[in-house]
This record gives C-alpha cells, sequence and structure tokens, in this order.
C-alpha cells in the first residue's frame, strides 16, 4: 500500500543518536555516543522504596489521572529546589511538569512559533532541537558558539537579521560542547532579549553535575521581564527513564505550554512525579549527585587523558568542568563522519558532529560522552580511535 505521510514527516529522517542506538546491543560495543548517566549512579533501591511506599498509601492517587499542569506535591516543592540556580519570586502558575526536558522544548515550539519562523541555536547545538524544528517546518539558524559558548555579539545580529521567535540555549556543560557560558555572557543574552522582544529558552539538564570550578546563577536568574523560559529534567540527577522534566516562565507561556501538552500526553505519569517529588524533599537527590560527581569527574579525566595520549596532533578538544560531554576538532579538516562506520566496525561508537549545526556543517568534528563508560573502557576506546584518526 502506498502511504500518504504528511509535509511534516515526509523527508524526516530519524535522530541521529537514537539511530546508533541500533547497533549498540553488541555487548563488545563501547559506546562514547549517547547521553546517559553512569550506570552505577542510578539509583534503583531507592526509586523500588519510594514507588512501593507511595503505592502502598496512596494507590488511587498514584494510578489515577492527575493534573496536566503536574503533581501539585512536586511543584511546590520544585519551586523551592529552583533556589539552587537562583531562581526566587516565582509561584505555582508559573511552573509546569513535562515528560522529560525534551518535551518541554516541544511544547515551546508548538505554542510560540508557526510554520517557516526562524529560531536561532548555538552552533553547535543539541541535535534534538534540530530534529523537533525540523518536525514543525521552522528554519533554525546557527550564531556562533564563542569561547563560552555564546558569541553575544554575533547573536545580536543575528537577532536583528532574522527577526527569530525564539533563541534556544544550553547554558551548563553545553550538550555537545560541554562549555559553559559567564556570568557576563548570561546578563547579556537577558538583555538582548529584552531589548530586541525574543523568548530565550534556557535549556539546563547539567546544571548540577559540576565536578570543577562554581556554580553560576541560571540565566532565568536575571530576567526581570519573562523573556526567559527555563527546561529542565531529572534524567541526569535522578534516572531519564523516570521522564518528568519541569518548565518555568511567565504565566502565559506556562498556560499555553499546558493546553498543548493536554493534547499530546494529558499529564506527566503522577507515580514518577511522586517519585521524584520524595527524591527532592528528603534530600535523596542531593546525596545522590554528591555521589555521582567524583565518579564522573574521574571518567572525564580519564578521556582527557586518553585523548591527549591518543589522538592525532591535530585533535583539539574542550575541559568541561561538568556534564557529560567532551567536543573533538579536527585542525586539519579531517572527517570525522567519513570514520564513523570503520568506528563501528572496530566496536566504537561516537556522533559525528555535523549532525549539531543547524546547517550540517562540522563535518570535522566529533561529540564523545564520557559518563556510560567504565575509565578501562575509555582508555581502550579512545586508543582504537586514535588507531583510525591516524591512519
Amino acid at each position: 500500500m502506498d502511504y500518504n505521510f504528511s509535509e511534516r514527516v515526509k523527508n524526516l529522517s530519524g535522530n541521529a543518536i537514537r539511530e546508533i542506538f541500533k547497533v549498540l546491543g553488541d555487548k563488545e560495543m563501547i559506546s562514547f555516543a549517547g547521553g546517559m548517566p553512569a550506570a552505577e549512579c542510578l539509583p534503583a533501591a531507592k526509586v523500588r522504596e519510594f514507588a512501593d511506599e507511595l503505592l502502598t498509601q496512596n494507590p488511587v492517587g498514584m494510578l489515577q489521572y492527575g493534573a496536566t499542569e503536574g503533581y501539585m506535591p512536586l511543584r511546590q516543592t520544585f519551586l523551592n529546589y529552583l533556589k539552587n540556580v537562583g531562581i526566587e519570586g516565582y509561584g505555582i502558575d508559573n511552573t509546569l511538569v513535562v515528560s522529560g526536558g525534551q518535551q518541554g522544548i516541544d511544547l515551546m515550539f508548538k505554542a510560540m512559533t508557526n510554520e517557516g519562523d526562524k529560531i536561532l541555536v548555538q552552533n553547535p547545538t543539541y541535535l534534538a532541537v534540530l530534529h523537533i524544528a525540523k518536525t514543525y517546518r521552522l528554519q533554525p539558524v546557527g550564531f556562533d558558539c564563542g569561547e563560552d559558548g555564546v558569541d553575544t555579539d554575533d547573536l545580536e545580529r543575528k537577532i536583528v537579521e532574522h527577526k527569530p521567535k525564539l533563541v534556544y540555549i544550553v547554558p551548563n556543560f553545553s550538550n555537545p560542547t560541554g562549555k559553559t557560558l559567564k556570568i557576563e555572557t548570561r546578563k547579556k543574552i537577558v538583555e538582548l532579549a529584552e531589548k530586541y522582544n525574543v523568548v530565550v529558552i534556557e535549556d539546563d539538564p547539567y546544571g548540577r553535575i559540576r565536578f570543577a570550578g562554581e556554580h553560576l546563577p541560571s540565566i532565568k536568574s536575571f530576567d526581570k521581564s519573562g523573556a526567559v523560559v527555563y527546561i529542565t529534567s531529572i534524567s541526569k540527577t535522578i534516572a531519564p527513564a523516570l521522564r518528568v522534566g519541569f518548565a518555568v516562565g511567565d504565566e502565559k507561556i506556562i498556560r499555553k505550554m499546558t493546553v498543548c501538552k493536554q493534547a499530546v500526553d494529558v499529564q506527566t505519569v503522577t507515580l514518577t512525579q511522586a517519585v521524584v517529588e520524595k527524591f527532592i524533599s528528603t534530600g535523596e537527590i542531593d546525596r545522590g549527585i554528591q555521589k555521582s560527581l567524583p565518579i564522573y569527574k574521574e571518567k572525564a579525566e580519564a578521556m582527557l587523558a586518553a585523548l591527549d595520549k591518543y589522538m592525532p596532533a591535530s585533535f583539539t578538544h574542550t575541559v568541561p568542568q561538568g556534564g557529560l560531554f567532551i567536543w573533538g576538532e579536527f585542525q586539519d579538516g579531517t572527517s570525522a563522519k567519513a570514520k564513523f562506520r570503520e568506528a563501528v566496525e572496530n566496536k566504537v561508537a561516537f556522533v559525528s558532529g555535523n549532525d549539531f549545526f543547524a546547517d550540517g556543517s562540522g563535518d570535522n568534528t566529533m561529540r564523545l560522552n564520557f559518563s556510560n563508560a567504565t575509565v578501562e573502557q575509555i582508555d581502550i576506546g579512545v586508543k582504537r580511535l586514535g588507531q583510525i584518526f591516524k591512519k
């Protein structure tokens, strides 16, 4: 049978990382491709304990329909938790619980854009954002990444030239570069958003995974006019499969996002929301983060050392102070994408950088994840990459 697919998806290809997952079933494969937290940091026992307690004490409440806006105890607890990133003075109506941070981004695009609209993204940016933009038939335009992650001069030029509906930024240990915005850059972004009347999406899934340096306040903490919508999740701080995230913004924007969510999944799963509330209110999330930081620090340092030891002299890389990623670039123009298949044949996987650029450039770049491999696997895997790229 011939199927007449919608124009939105007719020419849409799969998310590059999700496609790579198909080859990761091989137990011998060393993967630097995904963005998964370390297996040893997943709190299975505590999730089970909290879920058992909740289902015993309030089975109907955990299994019945709930409000689209989210589980009220979690929304209240989260407002207090926001003080960790400098966000204060907001109420319940400024919050929405979403099914993972990525749904928050999707709902923002759905609520704020029309087909053909332009959005600005860091060059490179989180590849799922480019995927979502294509789904809504938007035009993503990249602005220069700069030393810390955003070149504010180029951002302003692009805002003036393209008049975007939205600007999307990952401020802390950016996916994919691992870069972190300076305080001055954060303040300037808010200034530009207010000056040109453009809404900024601040995506912060990694902010608390800092194993070096000092924590910085969010972009949203400098926002006094409702120009910034802050989105985060517990995927990297508790567990990704719980699918719980949060959006914080002006009440009018949050209301439109809620209406859009009603048409998608009605509500985020009540049981997982309640489990997350337990993690936050009991302080278990903070204890888990503190336990994970030395683990991530050790793995990041192992990968940095291996890259310097095994990769060609033309290869340069970022040195993140947190998060899950290291960004690499071949200064001599070597194509990372051209070597991907050979790498997989040698049982090591990465993500070629061109998937993270709005214009498809960056053929000489690559993203490497260090969180989901052991220190031994990191050394072995990077050594294999070095042998491949030195040919």
